[in-house]
Order: C-alpha cells, then sequence, then structure tokens
C-alpha cells in the first residue's frame, strides 16, 4: 500500500471497488482477484480493494462492526489495541483528568480514537506517511477528525508541553521484514526518550510487549498485563500521576455482545506458599502469572504452589474464579511414559488436552507417544513436584 493507492480507495471507484471486495473476500484470492477485475476494477486498485477487504475481516475481532471502514495495513493491526481495551484505558485517563492528549506513534488510531470517544482531544504522530495517512482516514471515518488529528513526524520531536497526558506505543517491529523487536531498547522511538516522558508529562502511559522484563518497569510505576479470553495480549505502563498500584492483571470474558473486567491487584513481589498438590488445581491466567500475582490469587483460593518456580496452584475446594482455570485432579504420578500409556489405556482414555508448566517434554510429541485409543477424555498436567518431573490427570471443573 502507498499514498496513491489510499487516495484511490478514497474515491466513489475505489468505494466500489471496497464494497465489491469485501462480498469476495474469504474465498480463493486468485478467483476473488479475477472476480474483481471481471468487473472493470483496474488490477492495482483491486489488489488494495481485496487486501483491505482481507484485513477488515480479520480486524472485526479488535475493533467489531467498526472494521468494516477502517484503513488498515497488516503491521498496524497486528499492533493495534483490541476496541474493549483501549476503551477501558480512555475511560481510566479521562477519570485522572486528561482533556488533551498526545499520541505518540499513534499507528492506525485505535487508542486515540477510543480516546476521541471518550471526549479527549488527541494530537497523533506517526512517523510512517502511508500509517498516518490511514490514521486520519479512519478517524474521519469514524466521524472523529475534529477530536484527534494526525501529524507524519518524529515522536520524539513533538513539543508535548501543551498536552496534559502522554499515550506512546513504541514500534515494536522492524521497518521493512516486519521482524518482532523482543529487546525495548530497541524499539523506536528509544526507549530512553519513552521512559523519559514521565519526567515531562505527570500523566503518561507506555503500551509495551506482555514480555516486559520487570527489571525494565520504571520506578513508581503501575505495570498491568491484559488479557482477553485467556491470551495475554498486551501491557502497559502507567506513569506519574496514573500510577495506582504496583501491579495490575486485567482479564477480559466476552460472553455474546458483552466483555466483562476483573482486574487483580498487588505488589508483585509476594510469595505463595509451598506445599504438596491437593485435590483441585488451578492454571492462573497468562496476565496474572505476567504481573507476578500468582501469590495474590493464592491467598483467594487458599491454595499453595506444587513448587515454587512453577505457576500451578493446588487447593482442597474448588472456587469460582475469573483469574484461572480450574481442574479436579485423580491422579499424581512421577512420569513415566510407560505408566501413563498404561494407565490411559485401562481407562479408554482417547482424548487429551495437554498443560505444561516446568517440563521439557514437547505434548504433540507425548500425544503420539501415548498411541490413545478409546472414548473417554481427560487432562494431562505436566509438571514438576518438589522438583521432580510429575504428570497429574484430571477433568476441568465447570
Amino acid at each position: 500500500m502507498d499514498l496513491d493507492q489510499l487516495a484511490a480507495l478514497r474515491t466513489p471507484e475505489g468505494s466500489a471497488a471496497l464494497t465489491a471486495a469485501a462480498d469476495l473476500a474469504g474465498g480463493d484470492p486468485l478467483v476473488a482477484a479475477s472476480a474483481l477485475r471481471a468487473t472493470g476494477v483496474p488490477p492495482t486498485l483491486a489488489a488494495a480493494a481485496l487486501t483491505q477487504a482481507e484485513l477488515r475481516h480479520r480486524a472485526v475481532g479488535k475493533f467489531g462492526s467498526a472494521a468494516a471502514g477502517m484503513f488498515l495495513t497488516r503491521p498496524g493491526l497486528e499492533q493495534a489495541t483490541r476496541r474493549v481495551v483501549a476503551d477501558r484505558r480512555a475511560a481510566r485517563l479521562y477519570a485522572a483528568g486528561v482533556r488533551i492528549l498526545a499520541d505518540l506513534g499513534c499507528g492506525l488510531g485505535a487508542d486515540a480514537l477510543a480516546a476521541a470517544r471518550a471526549g479527549i482531544r488527541v494530537y497523533g504522530v506517526e512517523a510512517d506517511p502511508v500509517t498516518a495517512a490511514m490514521a486520519a482516514a479512519n478517524a474521519e471515518a469514524a466521524g472523529l477528525a475534529e477530536l484527534f488529528t494526525v501529524e507524519c513526524g518524529d515522536a520524539t520531536g513533538f513539543d508535548v508541553s501543551g498536552v496534559d497526558g502522554v499515550f506512546c506505543d513504541p514500534a515494536r517491529r522492524t521497518t521493512g521484514t516486519g521482524r518482532r523487536i523482543f529487546d525495548p531498547r530497541a524499539y523506536s522511538p528509544p526507549w530512553e526518550f519513552v521512559t523519559g516522558l514521565a519526567e515531562r508529562v505527570p500523566r503518561t502511559v507506555v503500551k509495551v510487549a506482555p514480555g516486559l522484563d520487570h527489571a525494565l518497569i520504571p520506578a513508581g510505576a503501575e505495570a498491568e498485563w491484559v488479557g482477553v479470553d485467556g491470551d495475554l495480549v498486551e501491557a502497559a505502563l502507567w506513569c506519574g500521576e496514573l500510577a495506582e498500584v504496583p501491579r495490575r492483571a486485567t482479564l477480559y470474558r466476552q460472553r455474546g455482545a458483552e466483555a466483562h473486567r476483573h482486574e487483580l491487584t498487588g505488589s508483585g513481589a509476594a510469595e505463595a506458599p509451598v506445599g504438596p498438590p491437593r485435590r483441585y488445581l488451578y492454571d492462573p491466567d497468562p496476565a496474572v502469572v505476567r504481573a507476578h500475582l500468582v501469590a495474590e490469587l493464592a491467598t483467594e483460593l487458599d491454595a499453595n504452589l506444587g513448587d515454587p518456580s512453577i505457576a500451578y496452584l493446588y487447593a482442597d475446594q474448588p472456587i469460582r474464579t475469573p483469574y484461572a482455570r480450574c481442574l479436579e485432579i485423580t491422579d499424581v504420578l512421577p512420569f513415566s511414559l510407560k505408566r501413563l500409556r498404561a494407565l490411559l489405556r485401562d481407562r479408554r482414555v482417547g482424548r487429551v488436552e495437554i498443560l505444561k508448566r516446568g517440563s521439557a517434554l514437547t505434548p504433540e510429541q507425548l500425544r503420539r507417544d501415548l498411541r490413545l485409543a478409546g472414548d473417554a477424555a481427560a487432562s494431562l498436567v505436566l509438571t514438576r513436584i518438589d522438583g521432580a518431573p510429575t504428570v497429574l490427570i484430571g477433568q476441568p471443573v465447570d
């Protein structure tokens, strides 16, 4: 996608091509391209329209029905914040008194649009010309162009003296190749600039990769990890006046058209008690694990770890919680492939889900080695108990 192609898509002819492409999306791409060109759409315009139709289809999971009118790039879509998460962040910024926000590295505008919907005036900065133009087009499509404007430029050169809040989502992929950047010090804008923003604007939020090393969290900042339906999707650093607690795990559970939010907070430094396995095993949500809040969850569940380095919790009672899956354990065995295979064969287990923490075994290889046969199902947990390789057999608890 380049600026000329984007401009062509925004003409009446381009709009018609996008509408036709939406009807063809999801099928064979060669057939779809041929069908679109057969209607008289030029090949270049047809290719651009079909690409947008494919990306919009994929974006529904993040943006809902609004995806149908957005302009997207593949890297931009992958890094964009889900609407439910962006809306919550915007509401929190507004409640903290932010009315004028700088979005440094605004990408396609997902967070800026959420802030604008919340009533915040947003000035976006984006280094890539095409992405910046798409963000502006997305603001116009959403009817928010008066509240969200975009300039193409270097985020480090933006004057933040006229804003009362900053949101920064540094690029975490290399230009050209699109490869992920795992070291925050290689982000763009540079990590030193990003972490220094809070000294200039007391209400600063930085979106980071969920694998962020806790050692890189600035002193006094709140680190939040966010999960959606069991998937760990992002982390954010709430700096300065916005920091409320040291660590937070925010989970969203989608139920129909509604998303229910649950938040677990704590120091991130507490340690859970360690003891033997008990009747019920809790597998904490990845956001809880990454936020180092397993000890806080253990307190809620009256549970203990089986090994101090592995985030499985064990308790005597099943307690409903949004922060973990629960399994009822029937067997705790020192790991032995021969013994496990014989036990599952005797119970006619033909289907297993395999969970693992602290085990070098590969679930796919183990499933093949077990040579399962039968109509029963079971859950296998590969882990360590007191340092020893162990397999637990159980069933999910609703």
